[in-house]
């Protein structure tokens, strides 16, 4: 142990292969280099992701190398940069404490409280984006080393550790995170229009007139490139192709199709770039088919879809919402709500402050409905929000209709019933991480002529962060709902196991300080720790809780 009171080797959860954790109490606690910062751990929340790293390792899009951003050099001089191969501490959800900094450090000190904002969004890898607790160490472990260079972001010089009050749990802090991940399903922003300096590929099919483009490309969101196939007499120059199958694949940032030909909407799926925006212009005629849609790629590509039965392009773009927020009067549905994130959204929904909203929550798991009837049924009466939680296997929701659906299930059917079961201009919002690769049938003909429009987001921003933090400062909302387990390092492992079989109906939170603690649900907190279970309100985790748990997991093994 050093003059800082640091000890020289820790207790970490590794993941060494696909698979594979160790746990190690003899890991090195890494000494800050001139631009690093080294901070303790005070909780860390589990997250299924982490679940995706484990099973993946070096094939996960987040484990790899960073591609730019960062010189080689500099990267090779971040002990705790792990791509590729090397054995990594997963964890993103976490509360911290800084404890050194090195003499370069400009933007953090020593004794900062903070949480942690997981993406680097600017240091890319071949299919993702660097995170903190995948390419870069995670939590999992008592200590961590990061290095300032990484830590703010470059286009704003914002930090990516972001400072909190000491007045709050370490918990609510750690959970901050995957609440960051709900807040930006609905505050995302949604482009609206053109991509100004993007890729624009028109097509057109015979006896459709092109309508509307001219307005569009006299703004100033003008297209660095134009394909045409089948259209003439664009306002601007265009190369000319004959036929969309030979084009590139995810190579168009817009896609404005005027038309109604299955054939046609199945290849220019296929063309969309990340975050590529389609436009069906049909001129009221109808598909008449089920068109195959890459779901998967509306969340983790950010790709959308938008249409009229009009007949001119600009109409399509008023259907695209400035973002997913709920609206006054909303009637939603959340499917699969009584899971982990899923509770999240209805909370969220409760303690909005949207007025007129009435939510449905659907799961198939009595048990799971329950736990969140406790949780969220109370908010709701408090907050006049009209909250209805249903088993569909045992009342099926079929047959009623809404303005706004959030799914938490990766399933693509689910899709399809969503449109099926739309309001006009219905939001849907595809939360659950349906495989990137994954397509699914569905109704362009009831999607375009309801003016729906379906979204998906992965992560979080900085933005995100700041706007679930001041909620829960503020007392709008209370992350420790989520909480459902609590553990020390000896039972982190276990913590992820429970997360992967879907035994916890909530979220597990580790305290790396008490190494010896093994899982303990909450439900199980009277038998074990009784002074504790005591500090639950209605079950729920609160400050009080950890407060206790500190105290006497420390003194008992």
């Amino acid at each position: 142990m050093d003059q800082t009171g640091v000890p020289t080797s820790q207790v970490a959860l590794q993941l060494v292969g696909p698979g594979k954790l160790k746990l190690n109490d003899r890991k090195e606690v890494l000494r800050p280099g001139p631009t690093q910062v080294l901070a303790k751990v005070e909780a860390v929340g589990v997250c299924f992701s982490d679940l995706k790293l484990l099973k993946q390792f070096s094939q996960h899009p987040r484990k790899s190398v960073v591609t730019s951003g960062l010189e080689k050099e500099v990267l090779s001089g971040i002990p705790s940069y792990v791509p590729d191969e090397r054995p990594t501490v997963p964890g993103h959800e976490v509360a911290l404490r800084i404890v050194a900094v090195g003499e370069r450090v400009t933007r953090y000190k020593a004794g900062e409280r903070c949480m942690v904002q997981t993406d680097f969004r600017e240091l890319p890898t071949q299919n993702s984006n660097a995170a903190f607790g995948y390419n870069f160490e995670g939590a999992l472990q008592e200590y961590v080393l990061m290095d300032e260079r990484v830590m703010i972001e470059p286009s704003t010089r914002e930090r990516y550790l972001i400072p909190v009050s000491e007045r709050l749990s370490a918990s609510a802090v750690a959970m901050v995170e995957p609440w960051a991940c709900v807040e930006n399903s609905y505050a995302n922003p949604e482009r609206r229009t053109l991509k100004a300096g993007g890729k624009l590929l028109v097509v057109a099919e015979a006896g459709h007139e092109v309508a509307g483009l001219k307005e569009l490309l006299s703004g100033p969101d003008r297209p660095a490139s134009i394909v045409a196939v089948g259209a003439a007499g664009l306002p601007l120059p265009a190369t000319t192709a004959s036929d969309p199958a030979s084009l590139p694949n995810e190579s168009f940032d817009d896609i404005v199709y005027f038309g109604a030909r299955k054939a046609t909407l199945d290849v220019l799926n296929d063309k969309l770039a990340v975050r590529g925006l389609i436009n069906i212009v049909t001129g009221g005629r109808k598909i008449g088919a089920p068109i195959s849609v890459g779901i998967g790629r509306v969340h983790y590509a950010l790709t959308r879809w938008t249409g009229t039965v009009g007949s001119s392009a600009q109409e399509s773009y008023r259907n695209v919402p400035s973002s997913g927020e709920l609206r006054p009067g909303d009637r939603v549905a959340i499917i699969g709500a009584a899971g982990p994130m899923g509770q999240m959204h209805i909370i969220r929904a409760v303690c909005s402050g949207v007025p007129r909203l009435a939510v449905v929550g659907t799961d198939v798991d009595d048990a799971r409905l329950e736990v969140l009837g406790r949780k969220a049924l109370r908010l709701a009466r408090e907050r006049g929000v009209d909250l209805r939680l249903v088993n569909t296997q045992k009342e099926p929701t079929r047959g009623e209709k809404f303005s706004y659906i959030a799914l938490m299930v990766p399933v693509g059917a689910l899709v399809a019933d969503s449109i099926r079961d739309s309001r006009d201009g219905a939001l849907i919002n595809i939360f659950a991480g349906i495989p990137a690769s994954t397509r699914h049938d569905l109704d362009l003909d009831a999607y375009i002529e309801r003016r729906c429009f379906m979204f998906g987001t992965s992560g979080s921003v900085i933005r995100d962060m700041k706007a679930v933090l001041a909620k829960v400062e503020s007392g709008q909302l209370d992350t420790n709902l989520s909480i459902d387990a609590v553990c020390g390092m000896a039972g982190a492992a276990d913590g992820l196991a429970a997360v992967e079989n879907r035994k916890l109906m909530g979220k597990v939170v580790i305290y790396p300080p008490l190494r010896d603690l093994g899982l303990v649900p909450l439900s199980d907190l009277a038998q074990r720790f009784p002074t504790v279970a005591s500090r639950l309100s209605d079950g729920a985790w609160t400050p009080a809780a950890e407060e206790e748990l500190r105290k006497v997991a420390a003194t008992q093994r």
